[in-house]
């Protein structure tokens, strides 16, 4: 078996507590995959190359994937990323969008 055919952990939908989400999605950077990913549908890793070296965008979908923000899926070469919209919206409904919605607001300078 190899590294990247490696079965990912995902909590559950109860397993995913509020806490986690919050600090997930506490990171701007984060918040930016998430939007993308909402916006675009589900997406390679390499989508989001240029959020920066490929270390920390690693660190970052995990990051989300152990809060249970997104899910991975192995298909073929590559690893495909989703935001699990149905799951946080069973367990914590309108955080996500209400997160979402805040980060796009623009403080006047």
């Amino acid at each position: 078996m190899t590294a990247m055919s490696k079965e990912l952990r995902h909590p559950t939908r109860d397993e995913i507590e509020l806490s986690a989400v919050l600090e997930a999605l506490s990171e701007p950077t984060r918040r930016e995959i998430v939007a993308q990913l909402l916006e675009q549908g589900e997406s390679p890793c390499q989508a989001f190359d240029a959020k920066g070296p490929k270390s920390n965008v690693s660190y970052h979908l995990a990051r989300l994937r152990e809060a249970g923000v997104t899910r991975a899926r192995v298909d073929g070469p590559y690893r495909m990323i989703s935001v699990r919209v149905a799951d946080l919206a069973a367990r914590f409904p309108g955080l996500l969008e209400s997160i979402m919605a805040a980060s796009r607001v623009k403080t006047p300078a």
